[in-house]
């Protein structure tokens, strides 16, 4: 950054020099003032240092996320200087000192009464104006990333945008004929890539660490349908971008670095979390799992790494399959990413056809990546694709529906694809659509849990290889699960129990939560498929 703004600057002082050219070209005086105003991104635990830790290991709240997404009342400098004043004093009420000085933020639907009259679609059609928030003031003492355009939150304990799941909810939005939405979201996404660099996993302080499953791409493929060709464009530079930040540091004579890990069919993709510290909303969880288990760094990034890929938390990442004292993310190269990866690649070719290059070498990595889908990813006894644990150099044991990403993006070939739909009927498909994965565990990425971004990733890729009656199957059984859910209830909810349709969903870090953007977005995606003939 440095070194760009003293080029600036050289630019700057040339064109001012000539008499032709007395006015600054006005996209280089944008990118210095952007440079200028960038502010330096600070997380709670950073800016409250020991009081953070305290408020946070007391359990003042008992969720955790609820601290971190209260406003400071005050400058946080004088916030802690008060707090080392009184701290020591007898009687001195720590609850009581973080209430004087904090905002404490509302749930999201809390004002919003479910009407019996309402069908499931009516419901979700209501709730599309009670989760959209408009674009965002910069609010001092909040960590709140400001977005300039409105967006959807998922509901509940999330009051933010979130990467991954924005893709599941602008598919109902897109049945809802909100395309204004729509494009509001992907200029969001596009100008958080332009500012941070990246996606971050929410637009919050302390997300920006990490990112989530990369969506984008498809974010873009889903808009294009419906308004042409010219999206590709239109978004194609923050694509390009993003792909940077996933591929960042990428050699193929390296050690495993960031997000990628050199192998010998080319470079794949693991998730990575920047930082390795516990995560700031739940700082107590990982903070005593870590010391407990006699972990380290590496524990608290893999905890963090496992954020990052959506499912937090599956056995997937556990190395024993059962615990989470095991967990090993960043030794893992995950079949979900890699196929996520390759699409973000198509996109990328298709929007940069004069790049003659760069599309050679994005169609060098996708040949790659398919070798390694091949060679490695495939298990030829199960039928299915696996995790790869690269530090063991052989595949998890994890059977999960992550082996249907290379069916959504057309990169397994029909064999597989066969194989894959028998082993799906036979192990996965349950009562209320198709479990996570095989393993009961207790985490909320396994099973008996069903989540609505898999039901929809497992029946487009069934569709796009020709198992349309499985594919139809799963989503009658998820659509009734959801209705019958929204009868009993008057909800629709974060992650169903697919397995006894009589039990409410479990795991996790927090209670099941309802609203909830991706189940809407997916329960309206799946009956316009099946109102297709």
């Amino acid at each position: 950054m440095r070194s760009l703004y003293l080029f600036l600057l050289l630019l700057l002082f040339v064109q001012c020099k000539t008499e032709t050219d007395k006015k600054v070209d006005k996209a280089v005086q944008n990118v210095l003032t952007e440079v200028a105003e960038q502010p330096e991104i600070k997380t709670p635990d950073e800016l409250l240092g020991d009081l953070f830790a305290e408020v946070q290991l007391q359990q003042v709240f008992e969720d955790g996320k609820t601290f971190v997404d209260c406003t400071a009342k005050y400058p946080y400098d004088e916030i802690v200087s008060r707090y080392q004043e009184q701290k020591d004093d007898p009687g001195f009420d720590l609850e009581a000192f973080i209430l004087e000085h904090f905002e404490t933020p509302p749930l999201i639907s809390t004002d919003f009464k479910s009407d019996p009259d309402r069908t499931a679609r009516e419901h979700v059609e209501a709730l599309w104006p009670v989760l959209e928030r408009k674009a965002d003031k910069d609010e001092k003492g909040s960590t709140l990333l400001p977005l300039p355009e409105p967006y959807i939150v998922p509901g509940g304990r999330f009051r933010e945008v979130y990467y991954w799941d924005s893709y599941f909810t602008m598919l109902g939005l897109a049945e809802s004929g909100k395309q204004d939405l729509v494009e509001s979201m992907l200029d969001n996404f596009a100008y958080l890539i332009e500012t941070i660099g990246h996606i971050p996993n929410g637009n919050r302080t302390y997300y920006v660490s990490r990112s989530q499953p990369p969506f984008f791409a498809f974010m873009i493929n889903l808009y294009a349908a419906h308004e042409g060709d010219e999206v590709y464009e239109t978004y194609r530079d923050a694509l390009r971008e993003e792909y940077n930040f996933w591929m960042e540091g990428c050699s193929e004579d390296s050690k495993p670095i960031l997000h990628c890990v050199p192998t010998e069919h080319g470079i794949m993709n693991r998730y990575y979390d920047a930082n390795h510290i516990p995560r700031q909303e739940s700082y107590r969880e990982d903070y005593e799992l870590v010391e407990q288990a006699g972990g380290g760094e590496k524990m608290y990034r893999d905890l963090r790494s496992g954020a990052e890929s959506g499912w937090d938390y599956s056995t997937r990442w556990f190395a024993d399959a059962k615990s989470m004292a095991t967990i090993e993310t960043t030794d893992i190269i995950p079949v979900d990413l890699n196929a996520l990866m390759y699409g973000m690649e198509t996109v990328l070719v298709r929007s940069f056809p004069e790049d003659t290059a760069f599309v050679k070498l994005l169609e060098n990595r996708m040949e790659d990546r398919k070798k390694f889908l091949n060679e490695v990813f495939w298990d030829e006894e199960k039928g299915i694709f696996l995790d790869y644990n690269w530090v063991d150099e052989k595949p998890t044991s994890v059977s999960s529906l992550a082996t249907v990403y290379p069916l959504f993006v057309g990169m397994a070939t029909q064999e597989q694809a066969d194989k894959i739909a028998g082993y799906i009927r036979q192990n996965f498909l349950k009562a209320g659509g198709v479990v996570t994965s095989l393993n009961h565990s207790g985490q909320q990425w396994d099973a008996p849990n069903g989540w609505a971004p898999l039901q929809w990733m497992t029946v487009m890729g069934l569709e796009r290889y020709g198992h349309d009656d499985l594919a139809r199957t799963i989503a009658e059984r998820w659509v009734a699960l959801n209705e019958k859910v929204y009868a009993n209830t008057g909800k629709f909810v974060e992650k169903y129990n697919v397995e006894d349709m009589t039990l409410e969903a479990g795991g996790g870090e927090y209670p099941v939560q309802d609203g909830f953007g991706w189940s809407n977005g997916v329960y309206l995606g799946l009956k316009a498929y099946l109102s297709q003939e």
